[in-house]
């Protein structure tokens, strides 16, 4: 596995547990972003943010919508599945035992 694949699977994770912990399993793309730098390391452009998001969508890990403002994201019951892993899905990276 690349770097680059490496990160990538980590950033779709940590997008599925930020929505884990979400009251409603919903934020926006804004809050997603900030916490996914700020907590989790990683800083992406919009256009990577909303490539994962298609790609989990994709996946059905998650339902996004679009509207002017800016997208909104819910996570799905297979979304929550992958985030606790419960599920493994290709091209997410499954969680690390929490100690």
């Amino acid at each position: 596995m690349s770097y680059q694949d490496f990160q990538t699977e980590g950033r779709r994770l940590g997008i599925l547990r930020i929505l884990s912990r979400r009251n409603q399993f919903t934020t926006n793309e804004y809050s997603l972003s900030d916490e996914l730098g700020g907590n989790y390391g990683h800083l992406v452009s919009k256009d990577q943010l909303h490539t994962d998001l298609a790609w989990l969508e994709e996946q059905g890990l998650v339902i996004c919508q679009q509207p002017r403002a800016g997208w909104i994201v819910t996570l799905t019951s297979r979304g929550s599945d992958v985030a606790e892993g419960r599920a493994r899905v290709p091209g997410v990276a499954p969680p690390r035992p929490e100690v």
